[in-house]
């Protein structure tokens, strides 16, 4: 596809794209001219996110997909492939968030989830996917972690770990199929103005932003959606194993 920068026609599965970062992303590259599989445990919101997806135009499917259940993945993601007749980006976005004490009685479930859905989620979702990214000429994995992935939260080790765990899968990956030219990269968002930060107030969001980024603000969903489209790029085909902070430069700033 030599150094294109459109992503026009291509087949596109964004996972928890009922809402936030995953919303984004499947608005952008549907704008931009992608086939995009709107996935998300929820399923009123996947028909949401789906009728605003053609009603702006785009082109969107959806399905209900929980990254837990392996059987379900593995049919979702050969559906998204027979519906577009092929698949070529897999954005693995789907995430919860558990902040529980070590000694907490709920610590043991809280960190079963997050390895379950934010590691071996994406797992599945790749291993279901490959086949399918094999036959492309531009396979690309983007897997969206956090910048809990560069650091650390007090009672957020279960949280952490996993995300760490995205990057290592990332990096590994890149390395395992970079002679297929199927590229893997991954995503840490900071502070950025989703379902998982809305409980947080106004006043809190913007003492906090000042405090730990340079731009000091939150982002935007939208922000990260285009940080991940160019990983996507045809034109981004000797980008492979990176992990790119999109956090307003909370991860560079000292003081």
């Amino acid at each position: 596809m030599g150094l294109s920068r459109s992503v026009e026609g291509l087949g596109v599965l964004v996972t928890g794209a009922g809402s936030g970062m995953g919303r984004a992303t499947a608005k952008v590259f549907a704008e931009v001219g992608a086939s995009v599989a709107v996935t998300d445990i929820d399923g009123d919101a996947v028909e949401a996110v789906v009728q605003e997806v053609v009603r702006d135009g785009g082109v969107a499917s959806g399905w209900v997909m929980d990254v837990s259940d392996q059987n379900q993945v593995e049919k979702v993601v050969d559906g998204v492939a027979a519906k577009f007749g092929q698949l070529d980006i897999v954005i693995n976005n789907a995430g919860i968030s558990k902040f529980v004490a070590i000694d907490s009685n709920e610590y043991l479930d809280a960190w079963t989830t997050c390895l379950d859905v934010l590691v071996t989620g994406q797992i599945r979702v790749i291993r279901a996917a490959l086949p399918h990214l094999r036959q492309s000429d531009c396979a690309r994995i983007v897997n969206i972690a956090s910048t809990e992935g560069l650091g650390a939260t007090k009672f957020a080790s279960a949280y952490t770990t996993a995300k760490h765990g995205v990057i290592g899968l990332t990096r590994s990956l890149a390395v395992e199929l970079g002679g297929e030219a199927i590229t893997v990269n991954c995503i840490c968002p900071g502070p950025i103005n989703t379902g998982m930060t809305a409980s947080i107030s106004d006043a809190d969001k913007a003492v906090f932003a000042r405090r730990r980024t340079a731009l000091g603000r939150y982002g935007e969903p939208e922000e990260v959606a285009h940080a991940t489209l160019n990983f996507c790029l045809p034109a981004s085909r000797y980008i492979t194993g990176a992990v790119l902070p999109v956090d307003g430069g909370l991860t560079i700033k000292n003081a």
